[in-house]
């Protein structure tokens, strides 16, 4: 999106607030902060006690990951303007997102909005962050007390649990909101989505069960029923319940519909339901399947999405970096969870909250500038654009944005399942420090790329096996399959981060 007519027009006219509002906001919409930034700081500038334009500043220099400036701005944002919530807000979170202390302000941008449940779920947030579980959980817990339909809420206090240990009543909060309310359909999906990421497949069907006697049979259910049949290897009731749901389209449902396919070994059935997705935006879930299906069906378009080495890029990056030690005590220290993520890869690990690369600890923000110039040079060496290839059609000159960024700690016989990206352009794996590898297997914690989850039972190796080094940086496509190969002791600590396809 171009925003260089009204740039232009703010440069001559650098005293319009209107013009300079609309700038930052149409700026911040397009990812375009680094071309506006200037011109609403000077804007900013010449009326030094306008709050909102002090705002933007600040969310300016978010979008850029540069957190301190914007703690800078909102700060004086904040004191221009102390009753503003959202200004209170955007400072307690971006103090937050760097690292620092936030739960005050947290708890002042509650006190002037109390029903902001963004605001909530950051003040928890914010607890868990500076070591307090214990608080995080009772405040979410409180709060769907009174509350009962918050679906955020659930899911956050649901994920909390389980990350500390409580593997049995992580769903405590659903089963009491339904007693309240047994006809919220929304309710009874978040509830079933969280057991099927707990893969506690037959108690969802349990409460699939209940469902259908409280709401009838909605097609939620019969959805959520058919990616547990498939988990679980019924494949007649799989079926069954798919051809029920087959004039609905929603991605989603195609993924696990394609999925059950696969795994019952038809694969030109799967193939053909990948076509009807491709050229779709919502193609991102479904071309990893592609990929496969094309693979063991022979197709050369396989090569095509995948083949090319050039896709894989590993970088030595030590000699960039700070201190691995120092990288590795810093990284230890954010790691407050006692166990995996409910939805995510790891296996016998934990993973970081927050935006990692947001940080502003020294070592971070080391790690993150080398970060940035290995993602542009490995870029600048990508074969040719190709519109139609979801990895090479990307514009090239724009620089790294991150969905998301996090270091995992994998222990004894720790591992990453094999999985995909679906929010990303580009994926990693930065190794910090690995065991020792003892009388491991010679590929004992070895990146495997392009191999299917294990799950769907398909003869498809991995095309490269990325050895780990301390200080090694690989990079690939976010639609590319990835996992490990768990090793028998020690720590394997790494550091992970998803490029946003530049736009």
């Amino acid at each position: 999106m171009s925003i260089q007519p009204l740039l232009e027009y703010v440069r001559r006219a650098p005293g319009d607030r209107a013009s300079v509002i609309r700038l930052a906001e149409a700026a911040l919409d397009g990812g375009r902060e680094d071309e506006a930034l200037s011109a609403v700081l000077e804007g900013a500038r010449r009326a030094p006690r306008d709050p909102r334009l002090w705002q933007w500043v600040g969310l300016l220099h978010r979008g850029l990951d540069d957190r301190e400036a914007a703690i800078e701005a909102l700060s004086r944002a904040a004191e221009l303007a102390p009753r503003d919530a959202s200004i209170a807000h955007g400072r307690a979170r971006t103090t937050m997102e760097a690292g620092r202390p936030a739960v005050a302000l947290f708890e002042e941008a509650r006190r002037l909005a109390p029903l902001d449940g963004t605001v909530l779920l950051g003040l928890a947030a914010a607890r868990l962050g500076e070591g307090d579980a214990a608080s995080a959980e009772a405040l979410l817990d409180s709060l769907l007390t009174e509350n009962p339909g918050w679906l955020p809420g659930h899911h956050d206090l649901s994920q909390l649990r389980w990350m500390m240990g409580d593997l049995d009543g992580f769903t405590a909060s659903f089963e009491r909101a339904l007693e309240a309310a047994p006809g919220d359909v929304a309710l009874w999906q978040a509830y079933l989505i969280a057991l099927i990421h707990a893969e506690r497949f037959e108690q969802a069907m349990s409460v699939i069960a209940r469902a259908r006697r409280r709401v009838g049979n909605a097609p939620f259910l019969d959805a959520n029923e058919a990616t547990i049949h498939s988990e679980v290897g019924r494949v007649a009731a799989a079926d069954a319940c798919f051809t029920r749901l087959s004039g609905i389209r929603d991605v989603t449902l195609a993924g696990r519909s394609i999925r059950h396919r696969m795994r019952t070994g038809r694969i030109e059935l799967a193939a053909a339901e990948i076509e009807t997705w491709l050229d779709t935006p919502e193609g991102g879930l479904i071309w990893p399947y592609a990929g496969t299906a094309w693979r063991l069906l022979g197709d050369p378009r396989w090569n095509w999405l995948e083949g090319d080495p050039a896709l894989i890029g590993v970088i030595d990056l030590a000699d960039q970096l700070p201190s691995l030690d120092r990288l590795a005590e810093t990284l230890r220290g954010l790691h407050r969870s006692r166990h995996q993520h409910l939805d995510q890869s790891v296996r016998n690990g934990t993973q970081t909250d927050g935006a990692l690369l947001s940080r502003i600890e020294p070592e971070i923000r080391q790690l993150r500038a080398a970060i940035v110039q290995a993602v542009a040079d490995y870029v600048g060496r990508l074969p040719e654009q190709d519109p139609r290839h979801p990895t090479l059609r990307a514009r090239r000159d724009r620089p790294a944005r991150f969905a998301g960024s996090w270091s995992v700690r994998l222990k004894g016989a720790g591992y990453h399942a094999n999985h995909f990206h679906s929010a990303g352009w580009l994926s990693s794996a930065l190794y910090v420090a690995l065991p020792d590898r003892n009388d491991d297997p010679a590929d004992a914690g070895f990146l495997r790329l392009g191999e299917p989850q294990a799950e769907l039972g398909l003869d498809c190796p991995p095309v490269r096996s990325v050895e780990p080094k301390p200080g090694r940086l690989v990079l690939f496509p976010s639609t590319m399959w990835h996992g490990t190969v768990p090793f028998s002791a020690g720590e394997r600590l790494t550091v992970a981060f998803d490029v946003l396809q530049p736009t």
